[in-house]
């Protein structure tokens, strides 16, 4: 019998070796390693029929969210079954909730990790899946939740405590309490100066707080230990740039575009070009510039080809109009309008929560932003207006959401329409500690209504 870091059982032969490398695998993916994937290989050529090892290539099938990739996942996921047939009960139960998150039920795949750490609180995998994809449909009270039920069974001597803190920290900071999340990520990076999601978290606090030149500095002492991670990196770079953009230094703010966050030659890029979190860093901040009216030049026409290459995939919903900025952006217009006719196609024929998301969210979303795109205003608002209060269920953290309601809130004004300015302020004060008229996507508007 065999078991792995945090000590529980595994459906693996005799060979500590074997163990070892599903440990591997697992480390590498909490830690961000951008050879997290050559890792799983190496272990499935290794253990052929290690259920668990299928399980991790199907998750990580799912987690790039591709639709081209559901194909690989249901292939894992068959190879999965017959392996975990005689495993252990909690490998059965991955095994279910990797098919829950392939049919797209992720309520049901989120109960069913929430079932495991019950049982096995010192299941690493299962936190790590449970917290991203509950962060993915907008439920940061879950991922909360969870950490603090698993908590009292970790220490510092179990291996990949680091990663749990950092969880708690994220998850602390995205329910708005922001004293508990930085010591939480604080003490992570004691743990582990390498910890991207620890580092992830601290610097949303700072950013939450309008700690800019604090944060800058943060970011840069950290940076050394960043040389063997995947695209995470990406968007630590590009919550740097989001600090500058708040100084309205927008010389740095492209230069990290071009040289760090969207550096077209890095391998990482190159790997993976439309990698769903790089393209919502580069899109939403060339829309952030140009509502300042920095413009991006040809910046725009790499993404667009992205987008439209990917028209009718509507598995990541926050994406989906971030494509359409690109879209737009570039001056696509019928690609933009394919683009919206799919999404809402898609909305319609699906029939789980993710086809909720589609219709109530992600429609109206890609609507407003084609609408403001063509100048259309008063059409803009009218769109998003109903799903302001459901944007958060298109997953993103509150800094990646708030570039749609600086659209929502551009359109407004533009329009004349100052009962919604009012409307989008009042949102946006409520839930962030810095004051509208501190913050660049707002002054303007919070000048304009004040009496």
């Amino acid at each position: 019998m065999q078991h792995d870091a945090q000590g529980l059982v595994i459906t693996v032969d005799s060979h500590r070796e074997a163990a070892h490398a599903y440990d591997h695998a697992i480390d590498g993916y909490t830690r961000f390693r951008a050879d997290t994937a050559a890792r799983v290989n190496a272990l499935l050529a290794a253990n052929p029929e290690f259920g668990m090892a299928h399980v991790l290539k199907g998750y990580f099938a799912m987690a790039a969210l591709n639709g081209a990739l559901v194909p690989q996942a249901r292939e894992a996921l068959a190879s999965a079954r017959r392996h975990v047939a005689r495993a252990t009960h909690r490998e059965q139960a991955h095994a279910e909730a990797l098919a829950h998150w392939i049919e797209g039920d992720l309520e049901h795949a989120i109960s069913t990790w929430e079932q495991i750490l019950e049982s096995h609180p010192r299941d690493l995998l299962a936190f790590r899946l449970h917290h991203g994809n509950s962060f993915a449909i907008g439920r940061p009270e879950r991922m909360l939740s969870a950490a603090e039920h698993i908590l009292p069974h970790w220490c510092a001597d179990v291996p990949g405590y680091f990663a749990i803190l950092a969880c708690r920290a994220f998850a602390h900071e995205e329910c708005g309490q922001y004293l508990a999340a930085e010591a939480a990520g604080r003490a992570a990076l004691a743990l582990e100066p390498g910890d991207l999601w620890a580092t992830h978290a601290v610097t949303h606090v700072m950013e939450m707080q309008g700690r800019r030149s604090e944060g800058i500095a943060f970011l840069e002492g950290l940076e050394p230990h960043w040389d063997a991670a995947n695209n995470l990196k990406h968007h630590l770079w590009w919550h740097r740039a989001l600090f500058h953009l708040e100084r309205r230094e927008f010389d740095t703010v492209l230069d990290l575009y071009d040289r760090r966050f969207r550096d077209l030659s890095s391998p990482l890029v190159t790997a993976m070009p439309d990698l769903y979190n790089d393209v919502l860093n580069a899109t939403s901040m060339l829309f952030r510039l140009e509502l300042r009216g920095v413009p991006a030049g040809g910046r725009w026409t790499e993404l667009a080809d992205k987008a439209e290459a990917r028209i009718g995939d509507c598995l990541a919903t926050f994406t989906l109009p971030h494509w359409m900025m690109a879209l737009t952006g570039a001056g696509r217009w019928d690609a933009a309008q394919r683009l919206l006719d799919a999404v809402r196609d898609a909305a319609r024929n699906t029939r789980n929560g993710h086809g909720q998301i589609l219709r109530d969210a992600a429609a109206p979303a890609c609507e407003a932003v084609l609408a403001h795109r063509r100048g259309d205003h008063a059409a803009a608002v009218a769109a998003m207006r109903p799903a302001l209060g459901l944007l958060q269920h298109l997953g993103g953290s509150h800094a990646q959401r708030d570039v749609l309601e600086q659209l929502f809130v551009d359109s407004a004004m533009r329009a004349g329409l100052d009962d919604d300015v009012r409307l989008v302020l009042e949102r946006v004060a409520g839930r962030h500690p810095v004051p509208p008229e501190r913050r660049i996507g707002y002054a303007e508007a919070a000048r304009r209504v004040v009496h």
